[in-house]
């Protein structure tokens, strides 16, 4: 059994408790509906195809396990970063097993950042993609530590090479919570006031997989093979019904900048690049 231990840079290597997750094509659709998607090949079970920020979901589970690993009050956490890399297309139905660990711990001075790794795999043990989640745990800074990395993809400072514009529906964090995250927060109206919010908010991880989706469309002619992982760091909130713009940027080599915001102008997402093929 995994000790609990404080929040310090002594938590890096903890070893969360491996999860499965078993789907089918219900699943699949149902997530694709949860991002938007309406295109036949991601929510019609002939020749359907998985949508690669599907990636985030069977992972998910590695998040919430974290504060039974790690000493952090769960009120006090917020999803800052995600990143995936895709080794394989995934299939569309499956038994999947989700192994994760602790990676880094740094000090952000009024918080904590926390780095989490999983690896997911399929059960013939084969690798098949392999997140990375960033969660800032509020007042937990100030323990001296290192303050990591600085954030990078920037935006760059020139028109994007391409923009596409995704409304999201009043429902649509109905829809995806149904993929697993039930979080009240984007649903419940009185739990979204205690929490400072004047509504229910949409996930980042939808907001995540509307990116996704863009650029899957306009780079990878909606072939996930050529899709080969993504990363973003969550910088403001989306309601439903708002409308989602992501902007891309090619810098070559196959990395797209990309930075969404909302119909308001707000960045949603920053600091984000696809790789693709």
């Amino acid at each position: 059994m995994t000790q609990r231990q404080s929040l310090s840079p002594g938590v890096v290597g903890t070893e969360l408790a491996a999860t499965t997750y078993q789907y089918d094509e219900r699943d699949v659709m149902l997530y694709a509906l949860g991002v938007g998607a309406s295109e036949l090949d991601f929510v019609f079970e002939r020749n359907l195809k998985v949508l690669p920020t599907f990636a985030v979901i069977p992972a998910f589970p590695a998040l919430m396990g974290m504060t039974a690993a790690v000493e952090v009050n769960p009120v006090m956490i917020l999803h800052g970063e995600q990143a995936f890399q895709m080794h394989k297309p995934i299939p569309v139905k499956g038994k999947l097993t989700t192994a994760g660990k602790v990676t880094g711990v740094f000090d952000k001075g009024k918080g904590a950042l926390i780095t989490l790794e999983a690896q997911t795999k399929e059960e013939s043990g084969d690798l098949l993609f392999t997140n990375q989640f960033g969660i800032f745990v509020r007042g937990a800074g100030g323990f001296g530590g290192e303050r990591g990395p600085e954030a990078g993809n920037a935006a760059p400072e020139r028109a994007p090479d391409r923009s596409v514009a995704m409304p999201t529906l009043p429902i649509q964090a109905m829809i995806y919570r149904l993929s697993g995250d039930r979080n009240p927060l984007h649903i419940d109206p009185a739990f979204a006031k205690m929490a400072g919010y004047d509504r229910p908010i949409l996930h980042g991880l939808c907001s995540f997989g509307h990116v996704g989706r863009a650029v899957l469309a306009e780079y990878c002619d909606n072939d996930p093979a050529r899709f080969a992982g993504m990363s973003v760091r969550f910088s403001g909130v989306v309601y439903p019904g708002d409308t989602i713009t992501t902007d891309m940027w090619d810098e070559g080599a196959g990395k797209i900048i990309v930075q969404a915001r909302t119909q308001e102008g707000r960045t949603v997402i920053s600091n984000a690049a696809v790789n693709v093929r």
